[in-house]
C-alpha cells in the first residue's frame, strides 16, 4: 500500500515556531509532528477513485505501507532531508508531490495521482500532518475491505465543526465526500479516544494533555515519575532537572534541556536545547528550541517563544508571541507580538 500525507504550506497559525521549520517538523511531545502515529479525519479510498485519507510514517510500515508521498508547497527539500534517515530505518520510500499553488484538501490527491496508482489494486491512505488522535489502523483496513464501498472515513464529534473546515480551492470535505455519499459508497467508522487539531498554540497545549493522558493509559513507563513530578510529564533522557523543581501536569521537556533548581513548569512544552534558570515559572506556554528563560521570570497565558529567544531575569510575559533570535529585556504585560 501507499500513503499520501497532506503537509500543506506555511503554518501561519503556529508562528513563530514555523519560521524555523515547516509545521510538520515542529516538535510535539518531543517528536516532530509528522513522526507521530496519531492524525486527523482518516479516509481510505479505493484506487479506482484515485483518492484517499489516513496515518503517518512510524505507523505506516506496521500496516503494510511501503511508499509515502508528501503533498507540500513549502520547503520540500527541508522535509526530504529530515526524513531521509527514516527511509532507511523503516524501509519506506518517501517522495514529494510539490504544489506550485495551494490546492486545498482534494487537489493534492489529483496532483499525486501518478505516484499513488499502480497495478496492485490496493487501497491507499491519506492523512493530515497536524492533527493527533488515536484510532485502530488495522481495524480500519478490515472495516473498509468488509463493506466493499469506495471510501471509508474515520469520524469524531467536535463542539464546533465549522471551525475545523477552511475554505480552499478544492475541498475533499465539501466536494468529494458528498458525491460519494450520494452514491451510498461512503462509510464512516467512529474514532475511539481523543482527537485534536494541533495547528494553533492553544489547541497544541490541549493536544499535549490528551496525548500524555493516552500515553499514561497505554505506556506509562515512558512518563517521568518522582517527588518533583505532578501528573503526566514527558522528559527526554538527556534533559537535566535541578533540585527543588515542581514539574507538571502536562509538560514535555525535550532533548538537551537544562531545568535549574526551583523551577515550576505546568501545561507547557520546553523544546530541544532550552535552559530554564533558577526559580522561573512557566505555564500554558511553548518555549522554542535553544531559548533561555531567566531567573525568577514568569511566563504564562499562551506565551510562545520562537527559536533562540532569551528572556532576561525577573521578566514577566503574559501571552507574548516572540519571533526567533530576540532578547526580552522588559515585561510583556498583555498579549502581543514581539518582532
Amino acid at each position: 500500500m501507499k500513503a499520501l500525507i497532506l503537509v500543506g504550506g506555511f503554518g501561519t497559525r503556529l508562528r513563530p515556531l514555523t519560521l524555523s521549520v515547516p509545521k510538520p517538523l515542529v516538535d510535539f511531545a518531543n517528536k516532530p509532528m509528522i513522526l507521530h502515529q496519531f492524525h486527523h479525519a482518516k479516509i481510505l479510498l479505493d484506487q479506482n477513485l484515485k483518492q484517499g485519507y489516513s496515518i503517518p510514517i512510524e505507523a505506516l510500515k506496521a500496516v503494510g505501507v511501503s511508499e509515502v508521498v508528501l503533498a507540500i508547497n513549502y520547503q520540500p527539500e527541508v522535509m526530504l532531508n529530515f526524513l531521509k534517515e527514516f527511509e532507511a530505518k523503516l524501509g519506506i520510500t518517501i517522495t514529494c508531490s510539490q504544489e506550485t499553488e495551494p490546492l486545498g484538501t482534494a487537489g493534492p490527491l489529483a496532483l499525486a495521482r501518478d505516484k499513488l496508482i499502480d497495478d496492485s489494486g490496493e487501497p491507499f491512505f491519506v492523512l493530515n500532518s497536524d492533527v493527533i488522535s488515536e484510532y485502530p489502523f488495522k481495524e480500519m483496513i478490515e472495516f473498509h475491505k468488509a463493506h466493499g464501498g469506495e471510501a471509508s472515513i474515520m469520524v469524531t464529534k467536535v463542539d464546533e465543526p465549522r471551525n475545523r473546515i477552511e475554505l480552499r480551492p478544492t475541498s475533499i470535505e465539501k466536494e468529494v465526500f458528498p458525491k460519494i455519499a450520494a452514491e451510498k459508497k461512503l462509510y464512516a467508522m467512529v474514532l475511539p479516544g481523543f482527537w485534536m487539531d494541533i495547528g494553533q498554540p492553544r489547541d497544541y497545549i490541549t493536544g499535549l494533555r490528551l496525548y500524555l493522558d493516552s500515553l499514561r493509559k497505554k505506556s506509562s513507563s515512558k512518563l517521568a515519575s518522582g517527588a518533583h513530578i505532578v501528573g503526566n510529564v514527558l522528559v527526554d533522557e538527556s534533559a537535566k532537572i535541578g533540585e527543588g523543581c515542581l514539574i507538571g501536569p502536562d509538560v514535555a521537556i525535550g532533548p538537551g534541556c537544562v531545568v535549574e533548581a526551583g523551577v515550576r513548569l505546568s501545561r507547557c512544552t520546553v523544546m530541544r536545547g532550552v535552559r530554564i534558570k533558577k526559580h522561573a515559572c512557566i505555564s500554558s506556554s511553548i518555549i522554542g528550541w535553544h531559548s533561555t528563560v531567566g531567573q525568577w521570570a514568569r511566563v504564562e497565558n499562551m506565551t510562545i517563544l520562537g527559536e533562540d529567544v532569551h528572556v532576561c531575569d525577573e521578566i514577566y510575559s503574559n501571552g507574548g508571541v516572540v519571533l526567533p533570535h530576540k532578547e526580552i529585556k522588559s515585561s510583556i504585560l498583555k498579549p502581543e507580538i514581539v518582532m
